[in-house]
């Protein structure tokens, strides 16, 4: 069995979301506060026995206005199912797929009332709901008036008349369902999760025996009556060994801790008799384990190291698969085999080097093989992983169909959606390859980023921070402490990365070239590099399928130079390319010509310090611009970044760039409309 899909309503941040499920690892990615822990947190609490009961606070605030409603509702004395539809309940919902289990269903069995043989699937639905015969009891004498005294009594209620509720629903009939205990499900699912705070510290001389505490969960699942015969061989060996030592530890140890007791005479009390008090020591072997048994490295044939004494990665790793191996053996060892099971891996790269996350996540799906293959007799072990990571070495490793991207709306909660669902046709299969690819290699972070610039080339990237700094200190504006990812990607890529962006809802600007060109027509047509002012087309391939031109070749260059603004916003996307500077003629055709334009006295490019603007003398100062750009293109264009980002503080920043950083500095409240 395996979990194909996931519905959760009026949880936290989940007010009402679906989930779909890879049959064996999901990757979870998104900014901070969308709801990733709230996953993992509702399953234990429908799910797991040693988890707290729902609470008021677990509702999702939506839902509140909810409950006013139905107050509402029950004090004009509606109808008793229009006020109950009306309280908003806790939703866990699974369809799962049980093919694999059509030989014995187990557990199952129970779930499955459907009567289609060549259905696979089911649906399991588990709710936090008032109670039934209940409602009199909880709206009486409720009042809004107050809210203070409102939410309080609120609270206490749903404490009081809320309990768990599970159903089996049939996939092809929806009023079709059976009442089952909540028992049952966490009978069919077992749930574990590995936090993200895991109790490492760099305090080598506090031990906290992490590694040896989990093995004394590994020594308790071999003890049970369900473990396998040489795992539970292994068990009885250790406490063979115990019962040996407790023989050892007898009568002569006894009396010398017999002699440590007094006899309750000596306190006076002549009435209190004397019940002869002795002293049994036991040996606990699951305790000796735990509390006593220490995880040493093996430096050389004499020497040995505690766990604390190696680096923080390597005690995060080798923790993370020590616990997956006690919760394979805990799996394994039950009487009763679950259908299903679901581990949640929270942050795997804490003090991971980036090599290391990557390899992590590549070998997750080969260690249950190997447990499966020696220690399981090749039975499938059904578990799922569900990995919320931060890390871009961890998102990017991992394959398109496998990354479930969480973010945050502010009038409907959060949102998730499927990077696999929406890149599997095969119209978009060049650019999911393409841009896997690029985000593997260059580890860029846009699944974390709150927005993005796409740049053409290494002299914008690198002067990208001065000018976001420049641009803050001239507009008093805080761009700068906001996440933004840069992306260097090309004239001729930037394109393929807008479906992916639009995807991701962030907010990006794409600072691009105009490449003006000069069209000339002889025996061959050529178009050779040119200033605009002399230029007649543009060969950006990235502008032309901007404002989708379908004309082949390239782009006629007045057609693009017409664009307003608010033509050149998509969405959540802008486009920027050079334009003229306030009250000038001349245009760059590349991020270094636009500069030297917006910086005319850097570089003693005016002609002859002509106080009156004419087209002709802007000409000539274009030419001018385009030939010392074409020359620092020829010496190094990083060197010519290095030098105005350090060396040389002093400079405008070219109109476009400024115009675009406008733009995403602004809020994004309505971006994305023309998307929907």
């Amino acid at each position: 069995m395996n979990i194909a899909e996931i519905r959760i309503k009026n949880y936290r941040q989940l007010k009402d979301v679906v989930l779909t499920l890879d049959p064996k690892t999901t990757v979870i990615v998104g900014r901070n506060n969308t709801g990733k822990t709230s996953l993992t947190e509702i399953f234990k609490s429908f799910i797991s026995e040693s988890s707290q009961k729902l609470k008021f606070e677990d509702f999702n605030h939506c839902s509140l206005n909810e409950f006013a409603q139905a107050l509402k509702e029950f004090n004009n004395g509606s109808d008793v199912e229009i006020i109950r539809n009306q309280i908003p309940q806790i939703e866990l919902e699974l369809r799962v797929n049980y093919q694999d289990d059509s030989e014995s269903y187990g557990i199952l069995g129970g779930f499955i009332i459907d009567l289609d043989e060549s259905l696979y699937e089911t649906k399991i639905l588990a709710k936090y709901q008032l109670a039934e015969g209940n409602l009199n009891h909880f709206f009486d004498g409720l009042s809004i008036d107050c809210q203070t005294t409102y939410f309080k009594e609120l609270k206490e209620r749903i404490s009081s008349y809320f309990e768990f509720s599970l159903l089996a629903v049939d996939p092809t009939d929806e009023n079709n369902t059976s009442h089952l205990e909540i028992s049952a499900l966490r009978r069919l699912l077992l749930i574990d999760c590995i936090n993200a705070q895991r109790g490492l510290d760099d305090e080598t001389h506090n031990e906290k025996d992490l590694l040896g505490k989990s093995l004394g969960n590994i020594f308790k699942s071999a003890s049970l009556p369900g473990a396998p015969k040489d795992f539970k061989l292994t068990s009885d060996q250790i406490n063979l060994e115990v019962e040996k030592l407790q023989k050892a530890v007898g009568s002569d140890f006894q009396d010398k801790v017999k002699q440590l007791l007094p006899k309750l005479s000596i306190f006076g009390y002549p009435s209190l008799q004397d019940p002869n008090i002795s002293a049994l020591t036991e040996l606990d072997v699951k305790s000796l384990i735990e509390s006593n048994t220490r995880v040493f490295y093996q430096k050389s044939e004499h020497l040995t190291l505690p766990e604390t004494y190696n680096g923080l990665g390597s005690r995060n790793l080798i923790l993370i698969l020590f616990k997956i191996y006690e919760y394979f053996r805990g799996f394994q060892t039950r009487e009763e085999k679950p259908n299903g099971h679901l581990i949640f891996i929270e942050e795997p790269e804490a003090h991971l080097h980036p090599q290391m996350q990557e390899v992590f996540i590549s070998q997750l799906e080969h260690i249950v093989t190997e447990f499966e293959a020696t220690f399981n007799e090749n039975n499938i072990w059904p578990v799922q992983f569900v990995i919320s990571t931060h890390s871009s070495h961890v998102a990017n490793e991992a394959d398109f169909s496998k990354v479930r991207y969480f973010m945050a709306k502010d009038d409907t909660g959060t949102k998730i959606k499927d990077l696999g669902a929406e890149f599997n046709s095969a119209s978009n299969r060049q650019d999911k390859e393409f841009i896997h690819k690029y985000l593997t290699l260059t580890k860029s972070d846009l699944y974390f980023a709150d927005k993005a610039v796409l740049v053409e080339g290494m002299t914008e990237r690198i002067l990208l921070p001065e000018l976001i700094h420049k641009f803050d200190k001239i507009n008093k504006s805080t761009l700068k402490r906001q996440y933004i990812s840069t992306i260097e990607i090309g004239g001729a890529y930037a394109q393929r990365f807008y479906k992916f962006l639009d995807f991701l809802e962030i907010k990006t600007l794409v600072i691009t070239d105009l490449d003006s060109v000069k069209k000339e027509v002889g025996e061959t047509t050529t178009y050779k590099s040119n200033h605009p002012l002399e230029s007649t087309h543009s060969t950006n391939s990235g502008i032309k399928n901007w404002f989708k031109i379908k004309d082949e070749g390239y782009v006629e260059l007045g057609l693009i130079q017409a664009k307003s603004e608010q033509d050149k916003i998509s969405g959540f996307r802008k486009i920027a390319y050079q334009v003229p500077e306030k009250e000038a003629y001349a245009c760059g055709r590349s991020f270094e010509d636009a500069f030297i334009l917006a910086n005319r006295g850097l570089f003693d490019i005016d002609e002859l310090n002509a106080d009156v603007m004419t087209k002709a003398s802007e000409f000539i100062c274009e030419e001018k611009a385009f030939k010392c750009a074409k020359m620092i293109g020829n010496n190094s264009k990083a060197d010519f970044a290095i030098q105005y980002a350090i060396d040389v503080p002093d400079w405008k920043i070219p109109k476009y760039i400024q115009d675009g950083l406008h733009w995403l500095n602004e809020t994004s409240e309505n971006a994305g409309d023309d998307n929907e």
